[in-house]
Parts: C-alpha cells; structure tokens; sequence
C-alpha cells in the first residue's frame, strides 16, 4: 500500500523509534501515548483490519503476541503487568488501517478501557 503510513515504515521511507522488529514484525514508539510504555507491533505485511484476517494469517497474529510479551519483558513491564489492544475500525478507534497492536504499561490500567 503506497499511502499507508505504517508500509512506509516498514519499507523504510519514514524512521519510527523501533523498539523491536524481526522477519514478519515491526514494533515502535506511539507518537501519542497513552501510557509510560507505549509500543505498536505491526505486521510487515499489509492487512487493514482484523475483518480482513484469514486463516492464513493466524501466524501472523501470534507473532504480533509473541513480540508484544517479548518487548514487555524487554521494558520492564511483564511482571507488573501490561496491556494489549487492537482496535478494529473507526467506532473502535482505529485511525490507521493497518492491523496494529497496542501494548500499553507502566501505569495501573482500569476498566472498562474506554
């Protein structure tokens, strides 16, 4: 995708402050936290939603856990306690159509969320 944000970080053309990236992910700093610790964790590839998943991509998504537990250890965050989020669409507050999952920490998180 030319005009998605998030393609242009993983192919390079913008800098995020990464905090984590292999093969298949991308993870970096939120521009606007939420949280003392607030990292997205993008898939590489292209997809806008979690409506447009398919079987094909549920390793994708474990990845996507997998790093988010990763980077909590790797903050300082894991034994505490941390939160993860994926919004789907604009009612959910989704503002960048490409599946991201937030990983917020560091502070005591309430529900319900929002």
């Amino acid at each position: 995708m030319t005009d998605c944000l998030f393609c242009k970080m993983v192919s390079g053309e913008i800098t995020p402050d990464t905090v984590y990236e292999d093969d298949h992910v991308l993870a970096f700093r939120d521009i606007n936290p939420q949280a003392p610790l607030h990292v997205l964790v993008i898939p590489k590839q292209h997809v806008a939603t979690l409506n447009d998943l398919d079987e094909d991509h549920a390793g994708l998504v474990g990845k996507m856990m997998l790093a988010a537990a990763s980077i909590a250890q790797q903050e300082g965050v894991a034994e505490k306690g941390y939160r993860t989020v994926i919004n789907c669409n604009a009612d959910a507050g989704q503002t960048v159509f490409h599946i991201h999952l937030h990983l917020l920490g560091g502070r005591p998180m309430h529900w319900p969320p929002g």
